[in-house]
């Protein structure tokens, strides 16, 4: 009952937008991810470049190149986490001053709409942010292990298991880029969702707009022109 009373300060528009938002961030990362497809997405065909990486790495000598690259993409899962807690942590911090949430509320929105409203709008947008934080911690941790399985690659590459080895550090690989492609997405549908403090259309243009970024960006981009 008291989610009932809850939901009757939200508009039909309001559900019909933060539902958009969850479809669409949901439905935007299926088709990115999806392999097989007749235009594969930048990140397709990342995942392609890295088990070429992995084959290439078996034969170079000395691979300090390969440690190089690896230690630049986990300081990117670093800093994206990080940027993520400070933005959970302000999140937080305008909920707990519901005066100060409320007079920037109504200098955006112009109404007079109850504290709830507002509090639910920054628990979306801190919702997003937490997955994105879970994503690139994993992230960070998957390139540890690829760390470490690169490390178990013998230098012989006559030696029978060089080549399966290499490729299990190439699947990690791929697995920790899929997770940080997530976390990236999360944080482009968090600041989407900060439009709903201005109201549900601003909401839905905003949904649309992120969603029209992301698919340039994976299949229409001039990146993708040049990895094809």
């Amino acid at each position: 009952m008291e989610l009932l009373d809850r939901l009757q300060f939200f508009s039909l528009l309001d559900l019909i937008a933060i539902t958009l938002l969850a479809v669409s961030w949901v439905g935007i990362g299926f088709i990115i991810e999806r392999e097989g497809g007749k235009r594969p997405s930048v990140s397709v065909l990342m995942a392609d470049y890295r088990r070429k990486w992995m084959i290439q790495f078996v034969t170079r000598a000395p691979r300090m190149f390969d440690a190089t690259i690896l230690g630049s993409l986990r300081q990117g899962t670093t800093f994206f986490a990080s940027a993520c807690m400070i933005g959970i942590g302000g999140g937080l911090a305008l909920i707990g001053n519901k005066e100060q949430l409320l007079g920037i509320a109504q200098d955006l929105s112009l109404q007079n709409a109850p504290a709830i409203v507002w509090e639910a709008k920054i628990i979306v947008v801190i919702l997003f942010l937490a997955n994105g934080f879970l994503k690139f911690v994993w992230a960070h941790r998957l390139f540890g292990y690829c760390a470490v399985l690169l490390a178990s690659v013998p230098n012989d590459v006559t030696d029978p298991t060089c080549l399966p080895l290499a490729a299990k550090a190439a699947e990690i690989n791929i697995t920790a880029a899929r997770s940080y492609n997530n976390g990236l997405r999360s944080i482009y549908f968090a600041l989407g969702a900060l439009a709903w403090l201005l109201g549900a259309t601003p909401l839905i243009m905003a949904t649309a707009f992120t969603v029209l970024i992301l698919w340039r960006r994976e299949f229409a981009s001039h990146s993708r022109s040049v990895m094809v």
